[in-house]
């Protein structure tokens, strides 16, 4: 390495923002970050309060304190915390949703959820999100379908909070009653949804240590473990939800690529669903069920 690297590294010599970015790729890509030169964009700009393009405009040297920021940001990433984690947020459907260790991030997977159910819900007016983490499907419907009003269901008050801090952020959260509690247990006799959607953890207790280590070190372990085949909790809201479900109602349930067939027999047994409909993710795999009660 020559002087002027060794110097550039140890943050002697003042260098414009692009440089910097070079930087931290290379001390991300050699932890074997995925996609080192993006996440160094990312966190630069957010350090400088700039847009990624923005940084290489700059022609101006980092401040001392701008670098030391940097610096913290690109080790927290080496240690594979997850990139929206660490700036604080993350897009799901056009908007940016507050996250931290308390909620899963929001997957595009789960973007494609809504959308189906959209398609299919015709604007409902009572919905019920189950398993609402950051409030990402709950704040969305409530924002696409400004008459409905809704109801967020989760066991961890704290992810409810960051849910609720999330729709005061798009203004719906007074649309939105939010329930600290199992499933569908916090729901009063008698109410009746249109529409009850879920993103339940779906993944097998034995699966969870091969994950990515963004996923199995930093996110929630409890919106994660789906218990032994990763179907107890999808099983149970299966069960539950046509007591819930006004006649003609949807349930909209997020699964695994693998999981399709068990819970087409978890609904049948029920005996309380007269549609069941698989759709696949824009990667050709099966990745939510809708089942619709019967009249």
């Amino acid at each position: 390495m020559n002087k002027d690297a060794t110097l550039w590294k140890c943050g002697a010599r003042p260098e414009p923002a692009a440089r910097w970015v070079v930087w931290g790729e290379a001390q991300l890509s050699a932890a074997g970050v995925p996609h080192p030169r993006v996440d160094a964009e990312m966190l630069l700009a957010s350090v400088l309060d700039l847009d990624r393009t923005g940084l290489y405009l700059r022609q101006d040297p980092l401040g001392r304190e701008d670098q030391a920021s940097f610096r913290a940001l690109i080790a927290r990433r080496q240690r594979r915390e997850p990139l929206q984690y660490i700036l604080g947020e993350a897009p799901f459907y056009g908007r940016f949703f507050g996250v931290n260790g308390d909620v899963l991030i929001p997957r595009p997977e789960t973007e494609l959820l809504v959308d189906e159910v959209l398609k299919r819900s015709q604007r409902p007016l009572r919905i019920v999100d189950v398993g609402t983490g950051s409030g990402c499907i709950a704040v969305t419907l409530a924002c696409e379908c400004p008459r409905a009003r809704v109801v967020a269901v989760d066991r961890s008050l704290r992810a409810l909070r960051a849910a609720q801090a999330n729709g005061a952020r798009y203004g719906v959260d007074e649309r939105i009653r939010w329930i600290c509690a199992d499933i569908l247990a916090g729901l009063r006799p008698g109410y009746r949804a249109e529409l009850i959607v879920a993103n339940l953890p779906y993944v097998a207790r034995g699966e969870l240590p091969a994950l990515q280590p963004e996923v199995s070190a930093y996110e929630p372990r409890e919106a994660l473990n789906g218990g032994s085949d990763g179907l107890s909790l999808i099983a149970e809201l299966c069960a539950a939800a046509p007591r819930m479900l006004a006649g003609g109602g949807l349930l909209a349930v997020e699964i695994g690529d693998q999981q399709a067939a068990a819970v087409r027999r978890l609904a049948r047994q029920t005996g309380a669903y007269d549609g069941v409909e698989v759709v696949r993710d824009l990667a050709g795999k099966d990745r939510m069920v809708f089942l619709t009660r019967a009249r």
